[in-house]
């Protein structure tokens, strides 16, 4: 058994999704468990260098979590032969020309989403990706969350029988800073600076609807700011210029609706941060991040509606837990494990620059329906 170091230049590893989740909770858990498994026995070994502005914050990261390499050249990292894949989690903004720069020096490419700001540029890189043949992938964590492979289960099953509709919730509130600190950075709600909730979270949507209930054929979208003042990591206050709310509904080829909410402007009552309830002709479910309860046609309760009495009745003693049969791993580890077991030519990966564009172009024709007050149609993007 060879244990095989895989040169990974990671951009953008100080902010909170490159570091918490790529970084500490992916590739530093992937080398202490010592490495990738391949069928032959073989590991892959992340050899990552961090790369970042900030010389002072790149040394600090390395020597808190044991990586050799840093650096703050990224041309130069580009150019070492011993580094196979480039990694983004940077802006939004910056990220198609720094894919772009990867790909023409032969890097493997994996990156955060979005991977641009609009649907052009994200074809253009993964036509020049094809080009140069390079691997390519997307982060789309969400299909690795354990309450989504349970919703994944049961609809592979048959136990919905014909899916009706779905309904999700997203959100919770985001201070707006002056009297308690945000939880989220300030850029998020400055347009100019790639903010907005639409361009954020419709990306997600695409994913999870494609690969879990079918393919979109049309959408209608209202987005909002509703709150239009915030301040800023300096207690100062700047005009929130992006949307904080979108309110989707799609519509299914398979006939199915459905509406999914997503705010920083909503104080949670549900089961967890994200929810979507799926209702079908022989039962329902409901799925948070990690849970996951059902009710089947045979074990609905028959409500009567009365609203001079008060309701006794506890509706969520109706529904039934779905066990963990299974160990579930870090979603985001999860796929970097995939797409290091491709770049070594084992297993396809689906989830590549073109399933990224796919998400970009649900968030322009969002916009589009948004501004133009109307339901628009969802083409089909060909390989």
């Amino acid at each position: 058994m060879a244990q095989i170091p895989v040169g990974i230049i990671m951009h953008g590893v100080t902010g909170r999704m490159g570091k918490n989740q790529h970084l500490i909770r992916s590739i530093v858990q992937i080398r202490q468990q010592g490495g990738v498994a391949l069928t032959n026995g073989d590991r892959l070994m992340p050899d990552p260098i961090l790369i970042g502005r900030n010389a002072e914050k790149m040394a600090a990261l390395a020597r808190e979590f044991g990586i050799e390499r840093w650096g703050t050249n990224i041309d130069e990292a580009l150019n070492n032969p011993h580094d196979i894949i480039f990694f983004d989690a940077a802006t939004t903004q910056a990220r198609p020309a720094l894919l772009k720069k990867a790909i023409s020096k032969g890097k493997h490419v994996y990156s955060e989403k979005p991977v641009a700001m609009g649907l052009d540029d994200a074809l253009d890189l993964y036509h020049f990706a094809q080009e140069k043949g390079v691997c390519h992938g997307v982060v789309q964590d969400k299909l690795w969350l354990p309450g989504l492979q349970k919703l994944r289960l049961l609809n592979e099953s048959g136990f919905f029988g014909r899916v009706l509709s779905v309904r999700g919730e997203f959100g919770y509130w985001v201070f707006e800073g002056d009297r308690q600190p945000a939880q989220r950075p300030s850029w998020n709600y400055r347009s100019e600076d790639g903010g907005g909730i639409i361009l954020d979270m419709i990306c997600h949507w695409r994913y999870v609807i494609d690969n879990l209930f079918g393919e979109i054929k049309s959408l209608s979208c209202i987005g909002a700011t509703h709150i239009p003042q915030r301040w800023d990591e300096q207690q100062q206050p700047y005009d929130a210029t992006a949307d904080d709310a979108v309110y989707a509904t799609f519509e299914l080829h398979n006939g199915a609706i459905v509406q999914i909410n997503s705010s920083w402007c909503v104080r949670v009552r549900r089961d967890d941060l994200v929810t979507f309830q799926v209702d079908g002709v022989n039962g329902s479910a409901v799925a948070g991040l990690s849970d996951c309860f059902t009710q089947a046609s045979v074990n609905t309760p028959k409500p009567v509606w009365n609203p001079d009495i008060r309701q006794t009745h506890n509706f969520f003693d109706d529904w039934a837990s779905v066990p963990d049969t299974q160990v579930y791993d870090n979603a985001f580890k999860v796929q970097w494990g995939l797409f290091l077991r491709h770049v070594w030519g084992e297993g396809e990966y689906r989830w590549d620059l073109l399933e990224g564009a796919k998400g970009l172009q649900l968030v322009d024709l969002a916009l589009k329906s948004w501004k133009e007050r109307r339901w628009v149609d969802v083409p089909s993007l060909e390989r």
